[in-house]
């Protein structure tokens, strides 16, 4: 039986935007996983609201007494609806460490999926506002005018840094100074949600990366008879 991709299928098969020159507008779209890494997002949050609540008062600024008498939706509609944004008072690392670093995650989802910087920075937007702001978050406390602002625009610059790093790194076959593991480490760093779902649903960045390590390394040896003046015999060429 045949197998691989048809033709039709591989020319449907989006281009991993790794195998293409760098472009800050160029876009190589891959819808399919981009909605799967918003999926992946989506548990994320409900999952580090878990962790979150389990944490003390002083760490989150979560009013206790509020959580326990207030009903879910009822405190989602004061806090978004009644009363608004407000100014935090989280600790420093939350708010200027933690977010932007969550804003370029979730930039990355996106670039690495193929959308250029304006589209990953508005996907970013939407992730970080709609999606924790005022979504998850929003059961819990007042949306943050701080986090509105800094972790996507704080996130799309830090992811764009993030996009060349993983850039480099497919370039050197996922490799930091020789080592695999390293650079397996740093890819988790500076793009967890797509190296997470790589895991299970395949990593286009892994494949390009393998694609240039084996194109750019030629080896070739030749021996072949040699007749010049006063010498009879075989030539050996080999190139590195």
């Amino acid at each position: 039986m045949p197998t691989g991709l048809s033709y039709k299928e591989k020319q449907k098969k989006p281009v991993s935007i790794y195998e293409l020159p760098y472009s800050f507008t160029g876009n190589s779209y891959d819808w399919h996983r981009l909605w799967i890494n918003t999926a992946t997002l989506s548990g994320a949050f409900v999952g580090t609201l878990l962790v979150l609540e389990c944490l003390p008062e002083d760490a989150t600024s979560w009013n206790r007494a509020e959580l326990q008498d207030v009903p879910l939706f009822k405190r989602w509609h004061n806090h978004v609806v009644k009363k608004g944004p407000e100014w935090d008072h989280d600790k420093f690392y939350f708010n200027y460490i933690l977010h932007p670093y969550a804003g370029a995650a979730y930039f990355m989802a996106a670039r690495s999926c193929g959308f250029n910087f304006w589209r990953s920075a508005l996907y970013g937007s939407i992730i970080s506002t709609v999606g924790w702001e005022f979504g998850i978050e929003a059961f819990m406390e007042r949306p943050s005018i701080q986090d509105i602002f800094i972790t996507p625009i704080a996130g799309s610059l830090i992811g764009e840094g993030f996009y060349r790093t993983k850039r480099w790194l497919v370039d050197n076959d996922y490799r930091l100074f020789g080592s695999p593991v390293l650079g397996g480490l740093l890819a988790f760093l500076v793009d967890p949600v797509n190296e997470f779902t790589g895991l299970w649903l395949g990593n286009p960045a892994r494949g390009a990366a393998s694609g240039k390590a084996s194109s750019g390394a030629k080896r070739e040896i030749s021996l072949a008879p040699a007749i010049m003046r006063g010498y009879k015999g075989f030539s050996f060429i080999s190139y590195f």
